[in-house]
């Protein structure tokens, strides 16, 4: 089924066109980063805007670029949520004023669930089941993915997300947003051993994150510590060097508990080299396989989308063929039910 899927849950918007025998066709994202990148932080007003301004021309080129027509289109999926109430209303009006238009299929898609199946589109895709670390921006959990729509939640963070947590280190690190690449390069010339941060939880016996203490703690150390680039770098290479400590030690954990030996990471921070440098070793320590999609399919994207959608279509679920659509800002991930 050739679906068009549609991403404008937050701060991207993203189009793409995948067909089950050939795999994405086509996708284009447009990042409103350097936008929002002088708040600090995203401005839901602003990226409900962008995306009106942004999501046709896109759907446009990614037809094009696919030598697809509308007519040829099957199905479309976008997302429904959860997100930004605004940015969610721009895709879902759009998908389900084409697809009435077209008297095709529409389906709405959980987000994280597009993040979770996203490493079904790298060449080496896993098999169910398997244990997913999903880290982002605004999540971080482990779940126990056994099929399509089937879902456990292991274990969550308990306040602040670990991208949340890169933001925030960056901002007190003078180096604006989005926090992650930016951490990320700074600590390459950084040394990790310079300053002990603490592993939030680390030894907590259960598989939640914290990373609020964290936080604090480099707050600590930059106002006591010299302020130079060095120092900045050494502080960098710490704080990574904490997340992803805890990030590890608990999906390894979560292999052990499930008996599962397949992990799959996903979402934006899953993007970090560091963090899949580190799980990379210790999976094969342990006698696992990792798997992650290819960097552009880390982020907010459409072909994460288009898939899930597709999946979801190809079993028989859709939409009712009338003018109308909702969105959910928020939606557990866990309630999801399983294709039929």
């Amino acid at each position: 089924m050739l679906t068009l899927g549609i991403e404008t849950s937050c701060d991207e918007t993203g189009v793409a066109l995948y067909a089950p025998d050939r795999g994405v066709l086509a996708h284009a994202l447009h990042s409103q980063v350097a936008m929002h990148e002088e708040y600090g932080g995203v401005v839901p007003e602003l990226a409900s805007r962008d995306h009106v301004r942004r999501l046709l021309p896109l759907v446009r080129r990614v037809l094009a670029d696919a030598r697809v027509e509308v007519s040829d289109l099957q199905g479309i999926a976008y997302t429904q949520g959860p997100g930004l109430a605004g940015a969610l209303l721009v895709g879902a009006s759009v998908a389900a004023a084409l697809a009435y238009g077209r008297g095709i299929p529409a389906i709405g898609v959980h987000h994280l669930e597009g993040h979770l199946l996203s490493p079904l589109l790298s060449a080496r895709p896993p098999e169910f089941p398997f244990v997913a670390l999903l880290v982002s921006g605004g999540h971080t959990q482990l779940m126990r993915v056994e099929r399509v729509g089937r879902y456990a939640l292991l274990g969550e963070t308990l306040d602040d997300a670990a991208g949340e947590a890169f933001d925030k280190t960056a901002q007190l690190l003078g180096l604006g947003y989005p926090g992650g690449p930016a951490i990320s390069r700074l600590a390459e010339t950084g040394d990790a051993r310079r300053f002990r941060l603490p592993r939030p939880m680390l030894a907590s016996g259960d598989l939640d994150f914290s990373f609020s203490g964290l936080k604090t703690a480099v707050r600590e150390l930059v106002a006591q510590a010299p302020d130079d680039a060095q120092t900045r770098a050494d502080v960098a290479a710490a704080f990574q060097a904490a997340v992803v400590d805890v990030l590890a030690a608990k999906s390894l954990a979560a292999l052990a508990d499930t008996g599962l030996d397949r992990l799959v990471i996903a979402g934006g921070v899953g993007a970090n080299r560091h963090l899949r440098g580190v799980l990379e070793a210790r999976a094969t320590a342990a006698g696992a396989w990792l798997y992650y999609p290819e960097p552009e399919l880390c982020t907010d994207n459409g072909a994460m989308i288009a898939l899930a959608g597709a999946l979801r279509l190809a079993a028989g679920e859709a939409a009712a063929l009338a003018p109308g659509f909702t969105v959910r800002p928020r939606w557990d991930l866990a309630s999801l039910e399983a294709p039929a």
